[in-house]
């Protein structure tokens, strides 16, 4: 599956669902989204009847594959959700989403957290003059982070660094412990108003809760709300000492560069580097499949460029990949109605967000308004994505076209 779910050994699954059953609020996908809302939904009404049903079992998604970003990274910029909501709802926005890089930590899970911030390295003339002014320099770049031909770079508090098996393993422990049920093994074959239809029997709710993420696109009726883009990732052995003394990251920063096509990494508790990126196509028709997580040339090049950015020779231990979901104008969305709840669109910045949205959700159902109500993503509609062929052009052709402009960066 990944390196961080193997590394936690045999996955032994809880019971499917038994039939059909009632509950106060049945939450569709064990993901992060799904786990975190039923976790604050089960601290502030332990009295709810809270039912998770999850099609596999929790974290096989993108919550068990992805690099380990609790980070405050939002798709969509300040300046953009200013143009779009206004000043203050932008500034609430990317506050809200900072004290959720917190708030994970917070909350108790061993998950190997270590808040050391994101370093995203400049490396190229092109990518020197696209960055911002309060830039770090070279040198106080390569203090944090050593890599080859560093110009400068782009230094935020807002990130943590952490275990993604662990955190979405602990988080349903935890969650079970709070007196919420997950079924696992129980595939979701309908979700509306009212009741989830799954291939195990029927579950009845006052609120029904949808967080699939990049698995929404197989639910009937969903095909084109969100495009699920794979990225890929590799862990190398562990390095030695003499090479993270050169290399630093000391506090554990995550770090990326400035390029189009997105590349992130982490130095993991046990001295790894975790590494990856965009590149793999987006399949025709939304398809998501097991065979899709694999694709030799793609950890060929993330091997290539792990080696570049550091100069060094890496053995790579584990290689793997999976979907997360892209709205279309990349805005993720939290919202209520009808008795029909969903989050999701985090465009691969969820470990944090996904947070931030279990506690928004929690407030939605139980009707309390919040600072967290009124944030701009709550509510949210994304424009669906365009019928095939045109969704498959347009989303390989801006892959090809991010790839071409690092090319003449380059």
């Amino acid at each position: 599956m990944s390196f961080w779910l193997d590394s936690l050994g045999p996955i032994e699954r809880r019971t499917a669902l038994p039939g059909d059953r009632d509950a106060d609020v049945a939450i569709v996908g064990g993901g992060y989204t799904g786990l975190w809302t039923a976790f604050y939904l089960a601290r502030a009404r332990p009295d709810l009847r809270i039912v998770v049903l999850e099609a596999e079992f929790c974290g096989f998604g993108a919550s068990g594959r992805n690099g380990g970003w609790a980070s405050g990274l939002f798709p969509v910029s300040e300046a953009a959700l200013t143009r779009r909501f206004g000043a203050d709802a932008a500034k609430a926005m990317h506050a809200a989403l900072a004290g959720a890089v917190d708030e994970v930590g917070r909350a108790g899970i061993d998950c190997d957290y270590a808040k050391g911030g994101v370093i995203s390295l400049i490396r190229t003339p092109g990518q020197l003059r696209r960055a911002p002014a309060d830039r770090l320099d070279a040198a106080r770049t390569r203090a944090i982070c050593d890599a080859t031909g560093v110009l400068g770079g782009v230094y935020s508090e807002h990130c943590a660094a952490l275990h993604p098996g662990k955190l979405v393993r602990g988080l349903a422990s935890a969650v079970e412990e709070l007196g919420v049920t997950i079924h696992e093994g129980t595939r979701a074959l309908s979700v509306t108003a009212g009741e989830v239809i799954t291939d195990r029997g029927t579950v009845r709710a006052g609120t029904v809760v949808r967080a699939l993420e990049g698995y929404t696109a197989e639910l009937p009726g969903h095909r084109r709300d969100l495009a699920p883009v794979y990225s890929l990732m590799i862990a190398t052995e562990p390095l030695p000492a003499a090479v993270w003394d050169r290399i630093g990251l000391r506090r554990r920063e995550t770090f990326t560069d400035e390029r189009r096509m997105i590349i992130y990494g982490q130095r993991t508790a046990d001295d790894r580097l975790a590494f990856g990126g965009r590149g793999a196509p987006y399949h025709f028709g939304s398809r998501v499949r097991p065979e899709y997580d694999r694709v030799p040339a793609v950890f060929g090049k993330l091997r290539h460029t792990v080696q570049e950015l550091f100069g060094i020779e890496v053995a790579v231990a584990a290689r793997w990949g999976g979907p997360l979901g892209i709205p279309r104008d990349w805005m993720p969305s939290v919202g209520l109605r009808d008795g029909v709840a969903w989050a999701g669109g985090y465009v691969g910045d969820g470990v944090a967000a996904t947070n931030l949205a279990g506690r928004t959700l929690t407030d939605l159902i139980l009707g309390r308004e919040s600072d967290l109500t009124r944030l701009p993503w709550v509510g949210h509609r994304s424009r669906r994505w365009e019928p095939e062929p045109l969704r498959w052009l347009g989303i390989n052709g801006g892959l090809q076209g991010a790839a071409l402009l690092d090319a003449l960066d380059r």
